[in-house]
């Protein structure tokens, strides 16, 4: 005897094809509210970031390009925003190492003192920079009690560019950390892999955006340091001059050109490492 086995009629096509840009468009479509929402943003952001950033640029054009390179071709000029460039790269790198270090203790080690850990990571965050440029000169200035005389120095630089910008990467860092799966490292362990391996090849890939948004913000950060090293760094020219100084400087002096060359400047190099920084955690990540 026969049996007969039933089948299932396939639906048809066309309702399944029509829903789908119906579903599209809801998705693309705003709503009132979004609309006010969004309208709000880039008004705010606007008025806050777009538009002044745009008037320094006009300001630092005004007398053309000439006028803009002879405003950054002056020595003590040069002089500070190479300074500034130089030991915001040499910070930044040392953040990415020190950081990310700190970042892996605080989360695969337990240790009595952790919670005091956590909480001294962001004193630099709520610690006003002028306070911070006391307490580094009464640790570090002429009557240092570790007798590390670095104030009025170059050295002064690196070390408030290095207390000011210490918690963007441990915390752009942790959170990422404490989300990995730890049975994918224990998998790749079982199959052999070297403890480096499984670090170069799962972990930090994983870690990659979140290092380079760290260093970005700690690069960003650093060139635009200035309250921390008023008291500290002596804005010593040639040799302790940053390049907020020197805005300022030229403010005081009845130069906003000069001021908006310099500020055009440290943006310009800023921006460039942000993209630069995207491209090496875009590969990292290719890579992984």
């Amino acid at each position: 005897m026969a049996t007969h086995i039933p089948t299932a009629t396939p639906a048809a096509p066309g309702p399944a094809r029509r829903s789908r840009p119906a579903n599209n468009l809801a998705r693309s479509t705003l709503t009132r509210t979004s609309g006010i929402g969004l309208g709000v943003t880039m008004l705010w952001f606007s008025l806050l970031v777009l538009i002044p950033l745009v008037a320094v640029i006009i300001t630092a054009s005004t007398g053309g390009w000439s006028a803009f390179v002879n405003q950054l071709n002056n020595e003590q000029t040069a002089a500070a925003i190479w300074l500034t460039i130089r030991t915001a790269l040499v910070v930044t790198l040392i953040n990415v190492l020190i950081g990310t270090v700190i970042a892996w203790v605080l989360v695969r080690d337990r240790f009595w003192g952790k919670g005091l850990l956590e909480v001294i990571i962001d004193i630099p965050f709520a610690l006003p920079t002028i306070v911070a440029g006391l307490v580094l000169l009464s640790l570090y200035g002429t009557e240092s009690p570790l007798g590390l005389h670095w104030a009025n120095t170059s050295m002064s630089v690196y070390l408030a560019l290095a207390f000011v910008t210490l918690p963007f990467v441990v915390r752009m860092v942790q959170p990422v950390l404490e989300d990995l799966d730890a049975d994918v490292e224990e998998a790749a362990a079982s199959l052999g892999a070297s403890r480096f391996t499984i670090f170069w090849r799962i972990i930090l890939p994983s870690l990659a955006p979140a290092i380079a948004a760290g260093a970005a913000l700690s690069f960003a950060r650093g060139m635009g340091e200035y309250g921390s090293l008023v008291l500290l760094s002596g804005n010593l020219p040639f040799k302790s001059e940053v390049a907020s100084v020197r805005i300022l400087s030229a403010i005081e002096n009845d130069n906003p050109e000069g001021a908006a060359a310099i500020a055009a400047m440290l943006l310009l190099v800023s921006l460039l490492v942000i993209v630069i920084l995207d491209l090496i955690q875009r590969r990292m990540v290719r890579r992984g």
